[in-house]
C-alpha cells in the first residue's frame, strides 16, 4: 500500500459564466486519486468532515478506489480553496482556518500500516500548524526501510510564519528519500546557483532522489550519486494545470512500483534508463491531467489505450 497524508479539500473552480464551482481536490488527494485510478493500493490519512462537503470528497475517494479508513474525522468545515485561471495556469485562495485536515494534531494521526510500500507528503498540509508539525514528526517517524516522498509544493505567502515554514521543510527534506520540487520551489529553498548547484545543494540535505519539474520544459530526475536523466513534457492542448503536479508525483510512484524499485535501497541501484522509463510514464500520466478541466488524473485503462 501507498500511503498519503495531507489535505483534502473542495476547489471552488469558475466556470465559463464565473461562477464557482465545487470539486473535490487537494494535492495529497491528488496524487492519492491518480494512484488508486493507475491500479495502486492507495489510502489517504486527512481530515474528512462530516459537512456535505466532507462526504463528496469520501466518495470521491471511494469511486477512485483509494481507502479511507485511515482518514480523521471530525465535524469542522471542509478545506475551500479558490482557484483563479489565467491562461490555464491556476492561482489560489485558500479558506483553512480550524477545518478537518488543518487541525489534526499528533495524537489525531494513525501509525503507518505494517506492509505500507511507501508514504507520500505534501501539499498546504505543510505550511501552518498544528497540521504541519503533526504530518512532519509522523515522517521523521517512518522506518528507514519504508520509502518516503515529498512535494511540498511550496507556497510561502499561506505559511503563518515563514522561518517556522523553512525549518519544517528543511527537517522533513532531511528524513525523505525522494524529494519533488519545481523550478520556484528551489529556487525559494535555495536562492543562489543555476539549477544544478541548486539540484546538489537540496541532495546534500538528505534526499537519494530530487524530481525536479520545470512546466513545459520538462522534468529531471537526480540521484545523489551523480546521475541525472532530463525528460521532455508530452506537447498536448492544456485545459488548465490543476494538479499536473499531483498527478505527476503518482506517475512517479507507480513506475518504481512498476519496476520493482519502490524502497530506499532500490533507488541507489536505478540506472539512466529506469530513471528515463519513470519520466516519461510520469509524464504521460500528467499530460492527460492538463488536457482536461480539473484535476481528473487518468484511469490506467486510458494510458493503455493511448499507448
Amino acid at each position: 500500500m501507498i500511503l498519503c497524508a495531507g489535505e483534502a479539500l473542495i476547489d471552488m473552480i469558475p466556470d465559463e459564466t464565473g461562477a464557482y464551482a465545487p470539486h473535490v481536490g487537494g494535492a495529497v488527494l491528488n496524487t492519492a486519486v491518480a494512484l488508486g485510478r493507475l491500479g495502486a493500493p492507495a489510502s489517504l490519512v486527512t481530515g474528512l468532515s462530516s459537512d456535505p462537503f466532507g462526504q463528496m470528497i469520501a466518495d470521491h475517494l471511494h469511486a477512485s478506489h483509494v481507502d479511507t479508513s485511515h482518514a480523521v474525522r471530525s465535524n469542522r468545515n471542509t478545506t475551500l480553496a479558490f482557484v483563479h485561471l489565467d491562461q490555464g495556469n491556476a492561482t489560489y485562495t485558500f479558506y483553512d482556518a480550524e477545518t478537518a485536515t488543518s487541525a489534526i494534531q499528533p495524537a489525531d494521526l494513525p501509525a503507518v500500516p505494517a506492509g505500507t510500500e511507501a508514504v507520500f507528503f505534501g501539499g498546504i498540509s505543510l505550511c501552518n500548524p498544528p497540521v504541519a508539525d503533526s504530518l512532519t514528526n509522523m515522517a521523521l517517524g517512518v522506518s528507514a526501510n519504508t520509502l518516503v516522498m515529498a512535494d511540498p509544493n511550496i507556497r510561502p505567502g499561506f505559511a503563518r510564519d515563514q522561518a517556522a515554514y523553512r525549518d519544517r521543510l528543511n527537517r522533513l527534506l532531511g528524513r525523505v528519500d525522494i524529494a519533488k520540487l519545481s523550478d520556484d520551489d528551489i529556487s525559494w529553498l535555495i536562492p543562489e546557483g543555476d539549477m544544478a548547484a541548486k539540484a546538489q545543494a537540496l541532495l546534500d540535505r538528505g534526499p537519494k532522489m530530487l524530481l525536479l519539474t520545470e512546466g513545459g520544459a520538462g522534468a529531471t530526475a537526480y540521484l545523489r550519486g551523480g546521475l541525472s536523466v532530463r525528460a521532455a513534457a508530452q506537447k498536448v492542448a492544456v485545459i488548465d494545470t490543476v494538479g499536473a503536479g499531483d498527478t505527476f508525483n503518482a506517475g512517479c510512484l507507480m513506475a518504481l512500483r512498476r519496476a520493482g524499485a519502490l524502497s530506499p535501497a532500490a533507488l541507489h541501484d536505478l540506472d539512466e534508463a529506469a530513471l528515463k522509463d519513470m519520466l516519461d510514464y510520469a509524464a504521460s500520466v500528467a499530460a492527460v491531467t492538463v488536457s482536461r478541466a480539473g484535476a481528473n488524473p487518468p484511469w490506467a485503462h486510458e494510458l493503455e489505450a493511448t499507448a
